[in-house]
């Protein structure tokens, strides 16, 4: 039973696979950036070309110019003592855009401390923000709540994130990204629904084992799963439990998480991202 509706989930996704995006108005844009490891900067330089928008990063006087462990030292130090890093002054005059794609890397789940200081610091009132995000496991959903509640008035749409480990599926995914909603037009691929959640399969629970375990922060076990057809392959939606690791006591309490894996043709399964 379970296999024929995903035959019929997949068979209707394929009849409305195709679609065109475009925009009504042309609309002036800013690709705006904080990129420590170059990471960030290739999804800004990727939508920067493609919607043949104006581009700039964001740069902090005192740089987080350590390894990555000093980095979380010195972000650490500074959410403690609630101060946030001093930018230097944009060269770009944010007044005349209409549409701002604002990127970042995901750090203690939310947007790296630079692009905080730009968010307090300049008022996006009645600008279109675009977030997208690099990131070792998640964060675009709770990243983009706070983008919310820093400009109350700006109009902010759901954006795109990848995982630092996923660099290579970035370009295509952003072009699906970009036509989807109208930035530029083209045809895209209408994914379907994904199927109703039921208990995870044997098959499946591997698929997932299979995506988590080179990931050493991630400690789940699937319970649930819906599935959707995607090109070349499928596309789960697992929802997990947390696993405490034994040997901490100070581990906090066990909650339901969902985890996005695809599956390609003959590749090994990979999660795509994680949503707390």
């Amino acid at each position: 039973m379970k296999t024929i509706k995903l035959i019929l989930a997949i068979m209707a996704a394929m009849v409305l696979a195709v679609s065109c995006g475009s925009k009504a108005k042309k609309q002036k844009i800013l690709v705006l950036y904080y990129s420590q490891t170059n990471n960030t900067k290739l999804v800004a330089e990727e939508i920067a070309n493609k919607v043949g928008a104006d581009i700039e990063e964001i740069k902090v006087v005192n740089p987080y110019d350590g390894d990555f462990q000093a980095t979380i030292e010195r972000c650490l130090q500074e959410r403690e003592q609630g101060v946030l890093p001093e930018i230097k002054p944009l060269k770009s005059k944010i007044a005349k855009y209409d549409v701002i794609f604002l990127g970042y890397p995901v750090w203690f789940g939310t947007v790296a401390p630079p692009v905080a200081t730009f968010l307090k610091d300049v008022d996006l009132s009645g600008k279109t923000i675009v977030p997208f995000c690099t990131f070792g496991s998640g964060g675009l959903e709770s990243s983009t709540k706070d983008i919310e509640k820093a400009q109350l008035n700006a109009k902010i749409i759901p954006g795109y994130g990848v995982r630092a480990a996923r660099l290579e599926a970035m370009p295509a995914e952003v072009d699906q990204f970009l036509k989807e909603n109208g930035f530029i037009p083209g045809e895209y691929i209408q994914l379907g629904e994904f199927t109703d959640l039921e208990e995870v399969t044997p098959k499946e629970e591997y698929i997932f084992i299979k995506a988590t375990d080179n990931y050493p922060m991630l400690h789940a076990k699937a319970k649930l799963v819906g599935k959707r057809w995607i090109p070349n392959g499928t596309e789960y939606l697992f929802i997990a439990e947390d696993q405490p690791r034994e040997f901490k006591d100070n581990m906090p309490p066990a909650g339901e998480m969902k985890i996005y894996v695809t599956v390609i043709g003959d590749t090994k399964p990979e999660f795509t991202r994680v949503v707390r």
